[in-house]
C-alpha cells in the first residue's frame, strides 16, 4: 500500500524550519535540493535560487518534506494550501488509480508525467479542497 507523508510549504523560511525540526526528531535530511539545481534555476533571482526546492527528513517510518514556495513564481500562501499529503504508490498502477480516483470531481494542477528527478509525478486539489502530491520511482 501507498506511503503517505506531510508535505508543508513555506515562504522562504524552509531551510530554517527544517534545521528545527531536525533538531527536535533528530535523523539526516534524506534529499535537500535548492532552486538553483533544477532545470530553471538559472532564470532565478540570486535569492530565489538559494530557496529551498525540496527538503526531506525521515521520522521513524514516515517522511516529512517541504519546499519554499516562490512568490516571484506566484505562489502564495493561505491557511489550508501550506500542506499537501505526498503519496508514495508502490506501483505505476497504483498511482494512476489513486490519482485518478483523487482528481474526479476536483482539479488537476501538474498531470502525471515523468520529472526531471527521475520519477513520474502528480499534483492535484480533489473536490474537497485538500492539496494532493503523487511521487513514483520505478524500480
Amino acid at each position: 500500500m501507498a506511503q503517505i507523508d506531510p508535505y508543508l510549504n513555506f515562504l522562504g523560511n524552509t531551510e530554517e524550519a527544517f534545521n528545527f525540526y531536525k533538531s527536535v526528531f533528530g535523523g539526516e535530511f534524506k534529499a535537500l535540493q535548492r532552486f538553483k539545481d533544477t532545470p530553471h534555476g538559472d532564470s532565478m533571482s540570486a535569492e530565489d535560487k538559494e530557496r529551498i526546492m525540496h527538503v526531506a527528513l525521515p521520522i521513524g517510518k514516515n517522511v516529512l518534506m517541504g519546499t519554499d514556495a516562490l512568490e516571484s513564481a506566484g505562489h502564495t500562501l493561505n491557511f489550508g494550501n501550506n500542506i499537501s499529503i505526498a503519496v508514495s504508490p508502490e506501483s505505476i498502477e497504483e498511482m494512476h488509480r489513486i490519482f485518478n480516483g483523487l482528481a474526479a470531481g476536483g482539479q488537476i494542477q501538474q498531470p502525471l508525467e515523468k520529472m526531471f528527478w527521475g520519477a513520474w509525478f502528480g499534483m492535484l486539489v480533489d473536490q474537497f479542497g485538500v492539496q494532493w502530491m503523487l511521487n513514483y520511482i520505478e524500480g
